[in-house]
């Protein structure tokens, strides 16, 4: 009636029930009432990993840290799975309004008139819903090879780097007398003669 679907009738999930009217609900429609509830709970679920991902995606970029960024694409796949199961349940939950008895408002009570007059269709919301679904599973799956491509180049600069470190190595000379006790002899920087070159005399 309007363009922003002002005409709208409001889903009751009986939150919180105060009197009791769900007990006299039947199996199918006590389904139904479970599956819209975990519906609006996932998405919930799904938002703030959404919120989450946008911070460590932030700190990722901002670093240049693979951590950040592959923890950033798990909290993308984990709201793909997350919506995409909240997705599944709107289509539990249309299919049980359709196929079961749980109301007087759903198409199994209605008559046959109103049945064959009826025409059902998707609007852009739903549709827009499951191309979210979809961009989420791509941004995870490019946030996972920018992760790996940040941790190539981290091993690239760590390999140039390494041969510019000098070895050091041990003097054999100390091992040489680590076994016998006795210390090491001194270094000395020249030639050292003890006494005169010639012998004990002096010519």
């Amino acid at each position: 009636l309007s363009p922003v679907e002002t005409h709208c009738n409001n889903i009751d999930y009986y939150l919180p029930d105060m009197d009791n009217v769900t007990k006299q609900f039947s199996d199918d429609a006590t389904a139904r009432l479970h599956m819209g509830r975990s519906m609006i709970a996932l998405f919930i679920v799904a938002f703030f990993a959404v919120f989450v991902a946008f911070w460590t995606g932030v700190a990722g970029c901002w670093r240049r840290s693979p951590g950040n960024i592959t923890c950033t694409a798990i909290l993308m796949l984990l709201a793909c799975l997350l919506s995409a199961g909240g997705m599944g349940l709107w289509h539990g939950v249309e299919c049980y309004e359709k196929e079961k008895v749980v109301g007087e408002e759903f198409y199994q009570q209605w008559n046959n008139v109103l049945r064959e007059e009826t025409v059902m269709m998707y609007d852009w919301s739903f549709i827009l819903a499951w191309i979210s679904v979809g961009f989420s599973l791509i941004s995870s799956t490019l946030f996972f090879c920018a992760a790996a491509c940040l941790r190539s180049e981290r091993e690239a600069e760590k390999a140039k780097n390494v041969q510019y470190i000098m070895p050091v190595y041990p003097q054999k000379q100390q091992y040489a007398y680590a076994s016998t006790g006795y210390p090491a002899p001194a270094v000395y920087p020249g030639p050292y003669y003890h006494g005169s070159q010639y012998g004990p005399y002096n010519y």
